[in-house]
């Protein structure tokens, strides 16, 4: 089998912080914009790699959720961890320190952790945690 990720999908809370997080301080590209009742979704992802996006979608549009639900999903979204997503660099300590200037919110410096990756974590507007590890050549 020849299977490949396409998408993903990650909430937002404000389409506007989590674009200027992801095309300001990750460098990614826009490729769709798709606004609908009031919501937005926005796919995103690397320049030069069409094949990988990411979807940023309004949680409350999600049909069938309840209200309760809605809270439950939007209080772990707050707290970091309603979703995560892992990405890899090659330059680690220059994307760290473009994210810091962007004044992202950093949840821990880049570490070399025992689990024989070196990485930082960082939290995207609406909270998701994103972990960033260095790519090895």
């Amino acid at each position: 089998m020849d299977i490949t990720i396409h998408s993903t999908f990650l909430p937002h809370t404000d389409a506007e912080a989590s674009l200027a997080f992801y095309r300001d301080g990750l460098d990614f590209e826009i490729r769709k914009d798709v606004a609908f009742g009031g919501n937005r979704w926005i796919t995103i992802g690397p320049k030069g790699k069409p094949d990988t996006s990411i979807v940023l979608f309004p949680p409350n549009a999600t049909p069938g959720v309840t209200d309760d639900e809605k809270r439950t999903i939007a209080e772990m979204m707050a707290k970091g961890t309603f979703a995560m997503l892992l990405l890899g660099a090659k330059d680690l300590d220059a994307t760290f320190q473009r994210l810091q200037s962007q004044d992202a919110e950093i949840v821990q410096e880049p570490t070399e952790q025992p689990y024989g990756v070196r990485d930082f974590g960082v939290r995207d507007p609406a909270g998701n945690m994103i972990r960033i590890q260095q790519l090895k050549n």
